[in-house]
């Protein structure tokens, strides 16, 4: 690739240190970095800049926080006590061609673009950056694990409730640690599939009769399946992981109630591997670019 290309990378937390001095190294890329100015330039890479100060025609990309904006544009950042608003009249004069990618939308920045016919690329709904993403979640869900218990992983009864991108990352590896894994999904498929690799399969609707000597329970479904019932059922020194995406799957009130550790582990890849995580978002964000 010869061409250059023009990004500007507005906030972001640990991940996007890594993912901006990648964009630059192997995408030829002009990076300039918005709202990382406790961070030295020479750490980064990027060329510090204040909002007002890009000229936005000149753009071939712009990228936000992973959880995108507020409803006013309100832009999050970790390395910045500035408050950084990301305009309409900004983005109104933004090229036709111009790429915009978050981590996640909502429909604030859905319709800000579509209306404005701007492609709005949401990385962590592409199948690639989730399976990508697995393998460091699946390790921090270990580090959780091992943190939040006084036993060892191999032997101990884990439930892990999905089987869709990060729940087969996550059961196997704690299967390859010598845990006796179970794993719960409604789809025949996953169930024959989760036999195939060693481990024990049923169906969701046999979750309460498998629960009960659970030593650590692992949700990845976004929806509310370790209800009340569930947690009736658990040992109260069982600890619970969810890894669903907000608001989760588990009642953490009840949980509370009954004297069992439940944790909401939220963006485990930018926390346990920032440096991997960054540079993920990075190799996808230059194919996307390379192909557009």
């Amino acid at each position: 690739m010869t061409t250059e290309l023009t990004i500007a990378v507005l906030g972001g937390d640990a991940r996007y240190l890594e993912m901006i001095r990648s964009l630059q190294c192997s995408a030829n890329a002009s990076v300039f970095a918005v709202g990382f100015e406790q961070i030295s330039q020479s750490f980064t890479g990027g060329i510090q800049r204040e909002l007002e100060d890009i000229d936005p025609q000149s753009l071939d990309a712009v990228i936000l926080p992973i959880p995108g904006v507020g409803s006013n544009g309100q832009i999050e950042t970790v390395f910045s006590d500035k408050n950084i608003q990301l305009t309409e009249s900004w983005i109104d004069r933004l090229p036709k061609d111009c790429v915009i990618f978050t981590g996640i939308t909502n429909d604030y920045l859905t319709e800000l673009f579509e209306k404005r016919n701007l492609r709005l690329v949401s990385l962590f709904d592409r199948d690639d950056v989730a399976i990508y993403n697995s393998i460091p979640t699946a390790e921090g869900a270990i580090m959780t694990a091992i943190k939040h218990t006084d036993f060892t992983i191999h032997g101990s009864n884990v439930v892990v409730l999905g089987f869709g991108r990060v729940g087969k990352s996550v059961a196997s590896k704690f299967n390859a640690l010598g845990a006796i894994v179970q794993v719960g999904s409604i789809h025949d498929a996953d169930i024959a599939r989760i036999s195939e690799m060693g481990m024990r399969a049923f169906f969701l609707d046999r979750l309460p009769e498998k629960v009960k000597d659970t030593d650590i329970l692992i949700n990845t479904i976004p929806a509310l399946v370790v209800k009340r019932a569930i947690i009736e059922q658990l040992p109260v020194q069982t600890l619970i992981i969810d890894l669903a995406s907000k608001p989760g799957g588990v009642d953490f009130d009840y949980a509370k109630k009954r004297g069992i550790e439940a944790i909401h582990a939220l963006s485990l890849p930018g926390i346990v591997a920032p440096k991997t995580a960054g540079n993920i978002l990075s190799v996808v964000i230059k194919q996307i670019l390379i192909n557009s």
